[in-house]
């Protein structure tokens, strides 16, 4: 199966560049220092906790649920950084 989506990929972008969108995103996104998204992440687990101890349950769990995103898309930056979007280019 995974020999198959290898060749799917393949005849879909054949020469595996970046589109437009992708290329501007990437270049804004490595601007950008990667501590920046562990302080949002820990900033929304102590806004969490806070919230919490002040008996706003919901909100609290929905802010709570914003850490992992920030953690994820630290490590998209990271990457951009690390891997650039095109080595090519």
């Amino acid at each position: 199966m995974a020999t198959n989506l290898k060749t799917m990929a393949a005849t879909i972008n054949p020469t595996q560049k970046e589109g437009k969108v992708a290329r501007a995103i990437e270049e804004q996104t490595a601007k950008l220092p990667s501590d920046l998204f562990l302080w949002a992440a820990v900033g929304a687990m102590a806004a969490s906790l806070s919230l919490k101890l002040m008996k706003n349950d919901h909100i609290s769990l929905f802010v709570g649920q914003w850490a992992p995103s920030f953690l994820l898309l630290g490590i998209y930056n990271k990457l951009v950084k690390l891997e650039g979007h095109d080595k090519e280019s």
